[in-house]
C-alpha cells in the first residue's frame, strides 16, 4: 500500500471521531460518512453503495449531483452569487412568478423567501400575529421546525421542554377532530390554524380529504388564517406540486415551503394568497439576509424546469402506488399497511422494530429512517424508478427478519 493510500485510509476511519471532536452533538453519531452521489445513489468513504430511498429528507427531488442543478449552479455564479435585499435580481423575481403559477394563487398574492423550512414557518407565524388576534392552532404530532418560533407551533414534547418557555399562544388540537376545530374557533380571536398535509415527523399520517375540507371550510367563517406548511409535501413529493390540490377548493391563505424546492441547496418561501394576505407583513418587519439569494433562485428555477420537462409529477404518482401495491402484495404479516401519496411513504409494522429495520438497511446497502418506532419512511428522489424501488421491496421481508433476530438478540 503507498503512503497515499495509507494517509487516506487512516483519513477515512478518523472521520467519525474528528466530527464528534468538531460538531456539535445535536444530530448524535453520523451512521456514514458520505463521500459523493450521483441519481439516486451514494457512496461513503469506505466505497461502499447505497440507494438513497430518504433523499436528504425529502430534499434531493432531483437525486444527487443532477445536471440541471450543476449547470444553474455554475452559470449563475458566473454573473451573481449574493446580493443584499436592498436590491433585486431576475431569478429571484422569475421563481417568485413561478411558484404564484404553480399555487394557483389569486391576483395580488405574493412570495417571501427564506432559507429553510423552519424560517419559512417562522414567517409564516410572524404574518399570523399581524392579524392581531391572540390565538393560533395547531396539530398534536406536528412539525413544524426547531427554531423558537416553529417549535412553538411543533407538539412533540421532548423537542419543546428543554427550550421553554416557547412563544405563547398557542393551542394543539387533535387531528382529523372537527368539532374540536369548531369548538377552538368558535370564540373567533384565533388568528391562524397550521397544519401539515401530511404529518411527515409523526410517521407520515396523511390528514383526510373530509378534515383539509373543514379546516378551509371553518376558518374561512371565523376570519381565521389558514396556513399550510408544504415544507415536506410540496414540490411534487406526493404527485402533486402541492399535496393540497389533491382536494378541489382547498387553496391556503399562506403556504410554506423548503426541501424539494432547492433539490439539495439550501431555499424556503411563503407564500400569502391574496392582496389581504399580501399586506400583513409590511417593510421593515421581517427579513433575511441569504433568502432569495440568486444561486438558490437559479436553482429553483432549475428543479421546477427540470420537473415538468421530464414529467416528474406523473412518474411520482405512478412509481409511489407502485411501490405500495407491491409492498401490499408482500403479505407480510409484520407490515400492516402503507401510508401516504407520491414518493412520501409509510411503512407501518406492526412491531416496535423500525429502528432496527432501517439499522439493516443500511447494512444491506439502503438508506430510509424510522420517524417513529413502528413506521420507515421513505422518500426518494423523484426520479427514481421502478426498478430501484423493486430492489428494496424484494429485500424488506429479510431486513424485517434481520431486525426482529436482533432485536431479540438485544433482549436477552
Amino acid at each position: 500500500m503507498s503512503e497515499q493510500s495509507a494517509r487516506t485510509r487512516h483519513t477515512a476511519q478518523d472521520l467519525p471521531d474528528r466530527y464528534r471532536e468538531a460538531l456539535l452533538p445535536v444530530f448524535g453519531t453520523p451512521q456514514r460518512v458520505l463521500a459523493r452521489g450521483e441519481g439516486c445513489r451514494v457512496w461513503d468513504t469506505a466505497g461502499t453503495e447505497y440507494l438513497d430511498l430518504l433523499g436528504g429528507i425529502a430534499v434531493n427531488s432531483l437525486g444527487h449531483a443532477h445536471p440541471a442543478i450543476l449547470s444553474a449552479l455554475s452559470t449563475q455564479a458566473q454573473t451573481l452569487g449574493h446580493v443584499s435585499n436592498f436590491f433585486a435580481t431576475i431569478p429571484q423575481i422569475e421563481l417568485a412568478e413561478r411558484l404564484l403559477q404553480l399555487a394557483e394563487a389569486p391576483t395580488g398574492s405574493g412570495v417571501f423567501f427564506a432559507n429553510s423550512g423552519s424560517e419559512a414557518n417562522e414567517a409564516a407565524f410572524k404574518i399570523a400575529r399581524r392579524t392581531g388576534r391572540p390565538r393560533v392552532l395547531a396539530l398534536v404530532d406536528s412539525f413544524h421546525g426547531r427554531t423558537m418560533g416553529a417549535l412553538a407551533l411543533t407538539s412533540k414534547e421532548a423537542y419543546r421542554a428543554p427550550f421553554e418557555p416557547l412563544p405563547g399562544g398557542v393551542e394543539f388540537l387533535p387531528a382529523g377532530d372537527e368539532q374540536a376545530l369548531a369548538d377552538a374557533l368558535a370564540p373567533g380571536d384565533v388568528a391562524a390554524v397550521f397544519a401539515e398535509p401530511i404529518q411527515g415527523e409523526a410517521g407520515v399520517l396523511p390528514l383526510s380529504a373530509d378534515y383539509l375540507r373543514a379546516l378551509r371550510r371553518l376558518t374561512r367563517e371565523h376570519g381565521t388564517l389558514l396556513i399550510l406548511d408544504e415544507v415536506q409535501t410540496g414540490m411534487g413529493r406526493t404527485g402533486n406540486w402541492f399535496a393540497h390540490q389533491a382536494v378541489p377548493d382547498v387553496q391556503p391563505d399562506v403556504m410554506t415551503l423548503a426541501k424539494g424546492l432547492g433539490g439539495g441547496f439550501p431555499i424556503g418561501a411563503v407564500i400569502a394568497f391574496g392582496a389581504a394576505t399580501h399586506d400583513l407583513l409590511r417593510p421593515g418587519q421581517h427579513g433575511t439576509t441569504f433568502g432569495g439569494n440568486p444561486l438558490a433562485a437559479a436553482v429553483g428555477l432549475a428543479v421546477i424546469g427540470t420537473m415538468i420537462d421530464e414529467e416528474l409529477l406523473q412518474h411520482t404518482r405512478r412509481v409511489g402506488d407502485q411501490l405500495a401495491q407491491a409492498i401490499t402484495a408482500l403479505a407480510d404479516p409484520r407490515i400492516s399497511g402503507v401510508r401516504g401519496e407520491g414518493l412520501l411513504r409509510g411503512i407501518a409494522l406492526t412491531e416496535p422494530i423500525a429502528p432496527a429495520v432501517v439499522t439493516a438497511a443500511l447494512e444491506a446497502g439502503f438508506i430510509l429512517n424510522a420517524p417513529d418506532p413502528s413506521t420507515l419512511r421513505l422518500a426518494p428522489p423523484l426520479i427514481i424508478t421502478e426498478a430501484e424501488l423493486a430492489t428494496f421491496t424484494a429485500a424488506l421481508p429479510g431486513l424485517i427478519d434481520a431486525a426482529a433476530a436482533a432485536t431479540a438478540e438485544g433482549a436477552r
